[in-house]
């Protein structure tokens, strides 16, 4: 029921209970609780709008590669990096690089003021490489088998 449950609400975040539960053939108030556990056991991480940054005025995206000074400095640079809003997500890697992240800009020198101003400057980070994203494609979410 909760792979079903969860196939439906990731293809439409909208879609009432109500209908969750006519496709599920049960009833709102069992879909209201299924949903919740599916948040309280953390399977479902968040809700809400996705919002296009370029209509913000955000008109770059760009990966940044860090590289740390050692290793187990993540947990510090991350909280840091965290501070920064324009910094959307942060990966652990393996490789060239200790972490990945993906950055919005407004334009050019927004960018530099976030990498020189913001990220180079973090007690931990040793170089960076940044990697511009030219357009997206599509970005979904896993499917529900």
């Amino acid at each position: 029921m909760d792979k079903k449950i969860l196939r439906i609400i990731t293809q439409n975040a909208r879609i009432p209970f109500k209908d969750v539960a006519d496709k599920c053939g049960v009833s709102r108030a069992a879909i209201h609780q299924r949903v919740s556990k599916l948040f309280e056991d953390k399977v479902i991480t968040g809700s809400g709008y996705q919002v296009d940054p370029r209509e913000l005025g955000y008109n770059l995206c760009v990966f940044v590669g860090i590289m740390l000074e050692k290793g187990n400095m993540y947990d510090n640079v991350c909280a840091e990096l965290e501070k920064i809003p324009e910094v959307v997500c942060a990966f652990y890697t393996l490789g060239k690089y200790s972490m990945m992240v993906k950055v919005y800009a407004k334009n050019d020198a927004h960018l530099m003021q976030i990498l020189n101003g913001r990220i180079q400057s973090l007690h931990g980070v040793a170089n960076t490489e940044t990697l511009t994203a030219l357009d997206e494609k599509f970005n979904r979410q896993l499917p529900i088998d």
